[in-house]
């Protein structure tokens, strides 16, 4: 989802090691923490909701930036990076981890403002749809389609403009205040690669969590 990490898991520290699982669990499902604690922006699997308009896009990508469990991953990310140093130019300390911290702050706004301006202005709708369907295969692969494609305000469907200009837009952009070693063309291709996973990742989790959670907590 940030900046891509080229490690073999015996050379991280168990520091290291616990950070990253949290990372991962606060970071990846992100969006879909977003979207779960703003049900008025979240269509259920039988619903159709009203178009969402630019104003209600704004505070989607916004929340998703910005939100407090965004923040939080953001925070537990640049700890990650200061746990293994990267990059190592940027060195330790408390001016080291406010720059990790500004950096992926930084990534997450030019993230929402490059999806916010192309779904606005291509009409596409954002949100993650539910399958209607049964079995986990299906759902699944319904995750992975609602990754590659989108729906459009007008109800139809369409490749997801948004969601891939702005994975790899916020790579490349985002990489120009790094150390040139990381500023490449390459380097940004796979970041914008990982953040579609990530977005993968999400969509598996809106489609999922809401069954897992109601048979954890009972809820019919």
């Amino acid at each position: 989802m940030k900046k891509l990490l080229t490690l073999r898991r015996s050379s991280l520290p168990a520091g290291a090691v616990l950070l990253l699982a949290l990372t991962v669990a606060l970071c990846t499902p992100v969006p879909a923490l977003g979207q779960t604690l703003a049900p008025d922006l979240v269509p259920a699997a039988a619903q159709t909701p009203d178009t969402l308009d630019w104003e209600g896009k704004l505070e989607f990508h916004a929340y998703n930036a910005y939100g407090p469990w965004a923040v939080l991953g953001t925070g537990a990310y640049a700890g990650f990076l200061q746990e293994i140093d990267s990059p190592a130019e940027w060195g330790q300390g408390a001016a080291a981890y406010g720059k990790r911290l500004a950096s992926t702050a930084a990534w997450a706004g030019i993230h929402g403002v490059l999806a916010f301006g192309l779904d606005s202005t291509l009409h596409e709708d954002p949100r993650y749809y539910r399958s209607r369907s049964t079995g986990f295969w299906r759902r699944a692969g319904h995750a992975v389609r609602g990754t590659v494609l989108t729906r459009t305000d007008a109800g139809g469907e369409t490749l997801s403009i948004w969601r891939i200009g702005s994975a790899y837009g916020a790579a490349f952009l985002s990489n120009t205040w790094y150390p040139g070693r990381l500023d490449t063309p390459r380097q940004g291709f796979s970041q914008g690669s990982i953040t579609l996973g990530f977005g993968l990742a999400s969509n598996l989790g809106l489609e999922f969590w809401p069954d897992i959670k109601a048979k954890l907590f009972h809820r019919k």
